[in-house]
């Protein structure tokens, strides 16, 4: 997707003026030692159980939707609303840990079992077996590591889809991909103020 509405992981473009974003104080504080894996996975599952937040974001039928939230450790963390049939494309969050829980509706991510080089390259030939996939509808969520190279989707017809992420450090890049086939493509890299 490539979408004037993009918000965080998108396939594309920074956030437009018109776009909805502001920063919203959750109930975790950013002080303290670096958050763990597990900890914003908890952060995102109780988080995503916070209904008045959730019901507070608005939903555009065109695009995607965000509320800066305060994450755990001073990590970075999203409410994002997805419209019907949108997605981010292929992207990684660099050196960063993540995790991600859907608030409402369901997503769809696809996922590599790979680790890819860092810099130096621009397409790779993937092997067979490296292709992941999994249904996450509401209440359900994931947490990854550093290098994780996904797409994220809202494959419904008809309904939005809400999530909660954080990721820990702050995102310092996003890489984004094309693929056709088995063939990856490193089509750019962003940094935070391209998508802030």
């Amino acid at each position: 997707m490539s979408s004037a509405h993009s918000a965080v992981p998108t396939a594309g473009s920074a956030p437009s003026p018109s776009s909805t974003s502001s920063t919203v104080s959750s109930s975790a504080s950013a002080a303290g030692a670096a958050p763990t894996i597990a900890e914003l996975l908890e952060f995102v599952r109780r988080t995503a159980r916070n209904e008045a937040l959730i019901a507070s974001l608005p939903l555009d039928p065109e695009g995607r939707t965000w509320i800066r939230l305060d994450g755990p450790g001073g990590s970075e963390a999203w409410l994002i609303g997805w419209p019907p049939g949108t997605g981010t494309g292929w992207h990684d969050h660099a050196d960063s840990i993540g995790a991600f829980t859907t608030a409402a509706g369901a997503l769809k991510e696809h996922s590599l079992a790979v680790r890819l080089p860092t810099d130096g390259w621009r397409t790779l030939e993937l092997t067979d077996g490296v292709d992941r996939s999994r249904e996450l509808a509401t209440g359900q969520g994931r947490a990854f590591g550093q290098n994780h190279v996904h797409e994220v989707l809202n494959e419904s017809e008809d309904v939005h889809a809400v999530s909660v992420h954080a990721y820990y450090p702050p995102l310092p890049r996003i890489r984004r991909f094309s693929r056709t086939g088995t063939v990856l493509r490193l089509e750019q890299t962003e940094s935070p103020g391209e998508w802030q």
